[in-house]
Order: structure tokens, then C-alpha cells, then sequence
């Protein structure tokens, strides 16, 4: 798993709810508040859980990607209902959605830092 690309692919989101807005497109509220439908949830619910199951940062990892998820679905759930305010409030720099954001960001660097230790410490 691309660690890095999990970032990125979490910080895109922000950028999705604003096209979608934009476009007045309909989100997948359901899949997308869901933390084990994308990419990093998958491998994070399972590869991740047999390799880092005992760890901290993974515990911390887990509970970081689904608090995003909630977030992120609060905010699909307002663009649905076309409560543009709201989602834009909801994705504002002091919401929950931007902590969360910020904070799984941290928690897969954090759990990066403890993929390279095992590495390290294996070879």
C-alpha cells in the first residue's frame, strides 16, 4: 500500500465535494461514509490489520480514517439535499471535517513510520 497516495487520495476529497457542488452532482452518501470502501479502508480492515493489528498508530489509524469517513459523509449528505451553505460550513477550515482531515493525514504517517521500523527491524 502507497501511504503517500492514501494522503493524497483523503485530501482530494475536499476538492470532490466542491466539483460536486459545482456540478450539482448526487454523492454515494452511504459508500463514501463507509471506511472500508476505499482503497486505504480495504487494506487498512485487512493486510494492515494482520501486519500492525497490536500497534498504536494503527488502532489510532483506524479510528482517524472512520471519524473522516463520518465527516466526509455528513458533508455528501448536505450537497444531496442541496444545502450548499451547510456543506460549505461543514468543509470550512475550522470544521470537524478539516480536523479529521488533518488528523488522518498524521495517523498514516504515523502508521508509514511504524511500516518502516517493522521493515527495518525484519531485515
Amino acid at each position: 500500500m502507497d501511504l503517500d497516495n492514501a494522503i493524497q487520495k483523503h485530501a482530494e476529497w475536499k476538492f470532490k465535494f466542491r466539483q460536486a457542488l459545482q456540478n450539482n452532482e448526487l454523492m454515494d452518501v452511504a459508500a463514501i461514509s463507509k471506511d472500508n470502501n476505499c482503497e486505504f479502508g480495504k487494506w487498512l480492515h485487512g493486510e494492515a490489520k494482520a501486519l500492525f493489528g497490536n500497534d498504536a498508530s494503527y488502532a489510532k489509524c483506524v479510528a482517524a480514517h472512520a471519524s473522516f469517513h463520518k465527516e466526509a459523509g455528513k458533508v455528501a449528505a448536505a450537497i444531496n439535499a442541496k444545502k450548499m451553505e451547510a456543506a460549505e460550513l461543514l468543509m470550512a477550515k475550522e470544521s470537524q471535517f478539516t480536523d479529521v482531515s488533518k488528523t488522518v493525514a498524521v495517523s498514516i504517517i504515523e502508521l508509514k513510520n511504524t511500516k518502516h521500523m517493522k521493515s527495518a527491524t525484519q531485515k
